[in-house]
């Protein structure tokens, strides 16, 4: 599982596009997803593309959902659900890029996120560290590209967030600042690139940092029916 530190260099070797645990990208279910929506579309890049908005919109973000089951990590379970958080769209996304050819991986980096609601805050313990927040990185014209098909644009207009957009081209991650130029997100720690996502490490991970609460059942809640509120004002 290479690391971020090398992504640029990296040629992508077999393992970006072989059918994995997670990235089950042979399975029916993603084969069908992935070809529905680029049908039609024969670029590598504007495959991407499709894939990436359909991932971003189809789903609706929800960080209630987090869980530590590993049916909850695997592409074609996502498909199977209407809303996720931001690992399991990215595996989504990555899985489903393999499934037209397009070589990918999952991405991992912590990130401080300035605006958020109180019950999520709750749920975290009062923490606005997020640790390994989850992206697709796709290997498009010679270039390993960073795709963040987290927030739906739904949710975005909802709170006043810029929806994050995808070109193909340059990396589509977190806006550092909202619609209303308040901090929105800020990325801080790099955990690197990886072929399939590393369960066992980012479960561990999560169990030491985050309280029991971080996991439990939202049934009923909605994330998007809070209110964001700045970070300093929720210190």
């Amino acid at each position: 599982m290479p690391n971020a530190s090398t992504r640029s260099q990296l040629q992508p070797g077999p393992e970006f596009l072989t059918s994995t645990r997670f990235l089950d990208c042979d399975s029916e279910a993603v084969r069908g997803f992935a070809n529905a929506v680029t049908a039609g579309e024969t670029t590598p890049i504007g495959q991407a593309i499709k894939l990436f908005y359909a991932v971003r919109d189809q789903w609706r973000y929800d960080p209630f959902s987090m869980r530590l089951t590993r049916d909850a990590y695997i592409a074609s379970r996502v498909l199977q659900t209407t809303a996720a958080y931001c690992i399991p769209k990215a595996i989504l996304l990555a899985a489903a890029a393999r499934a037209v050819g397009i070589p990918a991986g999952i991405g991992l980096a912590d990130v401080v996120n300035h605006l958020t609601t109180p019950k999520l805050r709750e749920r975290l313990g009062g923490r606005d560290y997020f640790m390994h927040h989850g992206y697709a990185v796709l290997y498009l014209d010679g270039n390993w590209v960073k795709a963040a098909a987290t927030f739906n644009r739904e949710l975005c207009m909802r709170f006043g967030v810029r929806p994050t957009e995808f070109d193909g081209r340059t990396d589509a991650l977190f806006q550092e600042f909202d619609a209303h130029d308040r901090r929105h997100m800020e990325y801080v720690k790099d955990h690197g690139m990886w072929s399939d996502f590393p369960f066992d490490m980012v479960m561990a991970d999560f169990r030491a940092f985050y309280p029991p609460s971080a996991f439990a059942d939202g049934s009923g809640e909605r994330f998007e029916d809070g209110a964001l509120q700045p970070r300093s004002d929720a210190e």
